[in-house]
């Protein structure tokens, strides 16, 4: 058990529970919410024998943050100079010579990187696109990346990527990371029967991704759809993230990329996209009426100079919206809370100063995120809900004068996003800012990641002749 005692506000997307409050939890469940007193005091809830206390006192509780989309491999090719100004197709042909050069070691590191990082700003929950398969790769990439997220204690729910059309097929990657569709479907098939989860409070799941409209074929899509309808797991693409995409769909196909997903099957309340800016009016409207879903990376998006997304409108017209970091290339970290922040202002600079509220971009990081990755008793604090929560400190200078709504304070003001602790599945994985996980090394983790990580960047850079 774990009582967070005396919590100095916790987020609900209607507003703060009022008053200082206890939330006690019991195995991976939130058991009880009451109102309390300060750590030592004989108000709220009564500490339970053997529980383990944490003073709350200064602290905002979140539920944990959650991840819609990322490419955790990106982590090793941040901040290149040659694309620091590149947009996205002149961008990826440069970054897919380097990233034909992914190994085993390389997925091991990037994924351990990326996870360590999520965690350290409140992520609770993410996923991961990796549909890059070089044909090199031996190992089970997924395997790989479960592995670690199981070490540092982390839900995770990636998709199963896929490419199938390389630059001889008119696409953008070389022939060495693409695969053929019969071996993908075969592959997506064995990844799901191996570790997608169905059960509510699974540590584990998996949908399914090809990557974008320009980086498979139509049949490709056609089948993942089906084959993910048939194992009950959703399904996951890039789609509607620049005007290029929208030209090459155009003259790919004969339509608009949103047209070609409805032909293919892939809309619904079980599908999601990442980014979706390039959505018309009547676009917007059947997202809404079938439920289909959008990860929007504002982060991403701004740094790559693709646009800004609908936000507002999808959220007015009832189009579910979730929030992702986005590869670490585009975005060049996976800072959750600063993704929040990021969504906040970006909503504001293109429909005004009421263009999104705090607890609207937080509710779009934890409820919204959850959802569309399949979680249905997942980021809420409420009781009989899962335990996964993020707790950070705002009794600090970066938020001092702002504890009239501490809530909004987290992405008003502050400039340093970690959290102080993060409880995962009712255990603690982030304690004191430390990485605490099933497979941690208390005081040599972090740092094992990140030499790990940064030995890993220098090789996958060296195979192209580049430098660090």
């Amino acid at each position: 058990m774990i009582l967070l005692k005396g919590c100095l506000a916790a987020y609900r997307p209607e507003a703060a529970l009022s008053g200082r409050v206890d939330i006690l939890i019991d195995g991976n469940r939130i058991t009880r919410i009451a109102a309390s007193g300060a750590a030592g005091s004989a108000d709220g809830i009564a500490v339970p024998e053997g529980a383990k206390i944490i003073d709350a006192s200064r602290h905002v509780v979140l539920p944990g943050l959650v991840n819609a989309h990322h490419h955790f491999y990106q982590t090793l090719t941040r901040a290149l100079p040659a694309v620091q100004d590149a947009k996205l197709f002149d961008w990826l042909v440069y970054l897919y010579e380097i990233w034909k050069g992914v190994d085993e070691n390389a997925v091991r590191w990037s994924s351990r990187l990326a996870m360590a990082e999520l965690l350290k700003t409140g992520c609770t929950l993410t996923t991961d696109h990796h549909y890059l398969y070089p044909k090199s790769f031996k190992d089970d990439l997924p395997g790989i990346q479960f592995e670690a997220a199981t070490d540092l204690g982390l839900r995770f729910a990636p998709t199963r990527g896929s490419m199938s059309r390389s630059k001889k097929d008119g696409g953008l990657p070389p022939d060495s990371v693409v695969q053929d569709e019969d071996r993908i479907l075969a592959e997506c098939e064995a990844t799901i029967s191996k570790y997608h989860d169905p059960a509510p409070d699974a540590m584990r799941k998996v949908s399914l991704a090809p990557c974008s409209p320009f980086s498979v074929s139509e049949k490709s899509m056609r089948e993942a759809a089906e084959l993910a309808r048939s194992r009950g797991v959703r399904l996951h693409t890039h789609l509607a993230e620049t005007s290029d995409e929208e030209e090459f769909c155009v003259a790919m196909y004969g339509r608009r990329p949103l047209r070609l997903m409805e032909d293919c099957g892939f809309v619904g309340s079980d599908v999601w996209y990442a980014h979706g800016i390039y959505f018309d009016d009547a676009e917007l409207r059947l997202l809404a009426r079938t439920k289909t879903g959008v990860a929007h990376c504002p982060s991403s998006n701004m740094r790559l100079g693709s646009g800004i997304a609908r936000v507002r409108e999808m959220l007015d017209l009832g189009v579910p919206v979730g929030l992702g970091v986005d590869g670490s290339a585009s975005n060049d970290s996976s800072d959750m809370l600063g993704e929040a922040r990021q969504a906040l202002l970006l909503q504001r600079v293109r429909y005004g100063s009421a263009g999104l509220t705090a607890r609207e971009a937080l509710g779009i990081a934890t409820e919204g995120g959850a959802r569309m990755l399949g979680f249905e008793k997942l980021g809420r604090i409420e009781e009989g809900w899962i335990a996964d929560l993020a707790l950070f400190d705002v009794m600090r200078l970066e938020y001092t004068g702002a504890l009239s709504d501490p809530v909004a304070a987290l992405l008003l003001c502050g400039y340093n996003h970690g959290a102080d602790h993060v409880i995962v599945n009712g255990k603690l994985a982030l304690e004191s800012g430390r990485l605490v996980g099933p497979g941690a090394r208390a005081g040599t983790d972090e740092e094992a990641i990140r030499m790990g990580a940064d030995r890993a960047s220098r090789a996958l850079l060296a195979k192209a002749g580049l430098s660090a």
